[in-house]
């Protein structure tokens, strides 16, 4: 099975490699991610959960040729996190049909990784590559409007907020690059 070509970084000593769903599962345990998921599930994951999402990973590699990667520590090893471009075929409320084929770019870290760049160099990173290697134009994203540092981080890689999509009791901003 496909999955994504390794992204190195000599700042941080630390690097992007294909998805690898057992050490995943392994770095995000059952309840690991709680301060992760503040924005985005709005749960800690079980340990079924997780793996259910990490599978899926490696098939965009496979099917679509672009995915998440794995961000770890390249001396220690310990896992950072997750980022990429994916497909995720959503039916959240109000987003907009022409954005089904655009990559939406996405990012969680673990929150002892909050706020010392990973989540930047990452993203620059994985823009970088879907600006080089997929032919269609646009990225888009979605972001809890009460998460402040991803906004901040999305305009800075050049999103712009278009218009609030989602249910009543879980908003999104939707941003376009």
């Amino acid at each position: 099975m496909r999955s994504g070509p390794r992204l190195s970084f000599r700042r941080r000593g630390w690097t992007c490699v294909g998805t690898n769903p057992a050490t995943s599962t392994t770095a995000w345990p059952s309840g690991a991610i709680r301060g992760s998921s503040r924005y985005t599930s709005g749960r800690a994951l079980d340990r079924e959960a997780v793996w259910a999402r990490l599978l899926r990973h490696p098939r965009h590699w496979a099917l679509l040729g672009f995915g998440y990667w794995v961000v770890v520590e390249r001396v220690t090893g310990r896992f950072v996190g997750e980022v990429g471009v994916a497909r995720f075929e959503r039916e959240t409320p109000g987003l907009l049909p022409e954005l089904g084929l655009l990559p939406e770019a996405g990012w969680v870290l673990r929150p002892w990784a909050h706020g010392q760049g990973y989540a930047r160099e990452a993203v620059e990173a994985v823009l970088a590559w879907r600006d080089v290697h997929l032919p269609v134009q646009g990225t888009f994203c979605l972001i809890h409007p009460d998460n402040t540092p991803s906004l901040r981080l999305a305009r800075r890689m050049g999103f712009v907020p278009v218009s609030e999509v989602g249910e009543p009791n879980h908003p999104l901003t939707l941003l376009r690059r």
